[in-house]
């Protein structure tokens, strides 16, 4: 086991004493830190700029996967179905350069993903004619897409911890298993903030669960530290299938007949482990690499290596990934992408409801 692997466990099961002692004293100081800034926003001494539009956030409580990237997606179609011409904002993690870029206007994407990031690009490409725009600073971000473009809403893509912006409508992303991991700070545990923060969202969103009794650790604790927060549930399924090298879109059940090899460099990469299981593919092995990780050549060709090991006729691996795959030489055996959506599984006319109450403001 590596390094990352075993500091992902830690942060789901818990650490060993001796690290754990160490990393929980990190922790304290992180949590008085996120606590000082808190009481400054509370008291007024720090305060969050306005946009002239509505502000919709998508965001999460813990570091890794938890499913923002097709919210937000789905944030900006709802926000089109109400009339709105949404953009979207974005930090562009990983991404070259700095300040306030374009990666796409209304008519194509500008920048390629080495530039936007991977998440940033992956929007644009499946948000045609919407503006995306990355940026630190998310209040000048905004500025520039309603200057540039003219929107008239705007979606935060992982902005729950972003403060400096007001948002209208705040969306909080849990996984509907293990969603607060060991339940301790950064770097001892996943949580970015106290699990109290869920007390300034709007919606919580469980993914990976079709009705409320499968996120009960989700639903328990915010009826605890905030009862009046409806949750809902969420799983991703498959829109759309294409092999890479030639962007040729085929079925899925053509993948049915395959034994594939699959890989993914995702935050949740069980996430999509449960999203092949329930397509009824059939994965002979699954491979895990860091999320945003950035593929190598070496790293092709070790796949190749272990396709043929076990008998792999093809490798499949999400369209976040394949973002990053781009640059590479094509493999010898075919690499399908799968694309996923966001799709509501309870609690839909609270979704509905919310963003209908910001419409119009």
């Amino acid at each position: 086991m590596s390094g990352r692997d075993r500091f992902v466990q830690g942060w789901e099961r818990g650490f060993t004493a001796g690290a754990g002692g160490v990393l929980a004293a990190m922790a304290g100081s992180y949590r008085r830190l996120v606590g000082a800034r808190e009481w400054l926003y509370t008291r007024g001494l720090l305060r969050s700029r306005v946009l002239d539009c509505p502000v919709v956030g998508i965001g999460n409580l813990t570091v890794g996967g938890t499913g923002k990237t097709p919210a937000v997606e789905l944030a900006v179609r709802t926000l089109m179905d109400l009339g709105h011409r949404p953009a979207v904002l974005s930090r562009g993690y990983g991404r070259r350069g700095g300040g306030v870029q374009i990666v796409a206007d209304e008519a194509s994407i500008r920048l390629d993903a080495e530039e936007a990031g991977d998440e940033p690009f992956l929007l644009a490409r499946r948000l045609p004619g919407v503006p995306v725009v990355v940026g630190p600073n998310r209040y000048e971000a905004g500025r520039v897409a309603r200057a540039r473009f003219g929107v008239t809403a705007i979606v935060l893509d992982d902005g729950f911890q972003h403060r400096t912006l007001r948002k209208d409508l705040e969306i909080v992303m849990a996984r509907a298993e293990q969603p607060w991991g060991n339940g301790r700070m950064l770097p001892g545990g996943p949580l970015r903030e106290p699990l109290g923060g869920l007390s300034r969202a709007h919606l919580v969103v469980a993914t990976g669960a079709r009705r409320l009794d499968e996120a009960r650790e989700v639903t328990a604790t915010v009826a605890r530290v905030a009862p009046a927060v409806p949750v809902l549930t969420a799983v991703h399924v498959p829109t759309e299938c294409f092999e890479s090298s030639a962007m040729r879109f085929v079925a899925l059940d053509t993948l049915g007949r395959a034994r594939l090899l699959a890989f993914a460099g995702i935050g949740a990469p069980a996430g999509f482990r449960r999203t092949l299981r329930e397509a009824a593919l059939t994965v002979v092995d699954f491979l895990e690499f860091a999320d945003h990780h950035w593929y190598t050549r070496e790293e092709l060709a070790r796949l190749e290596r272990r396709a043929a090991d076990v008998g792999a006729d093809a490798l499949v691996t999400t369209e976040k990934d394949w973002v990053r795959l781009r640059p590479l030489p094509p493999l010898k055996r075919p690499v399908y992408v799968l694309s996923v959506r966001l799709m509501l599984t309870s609690g839909e006319p609270h979704w509905r409801s919310a963003f209908q109450r910001i419409a119009g403001s």
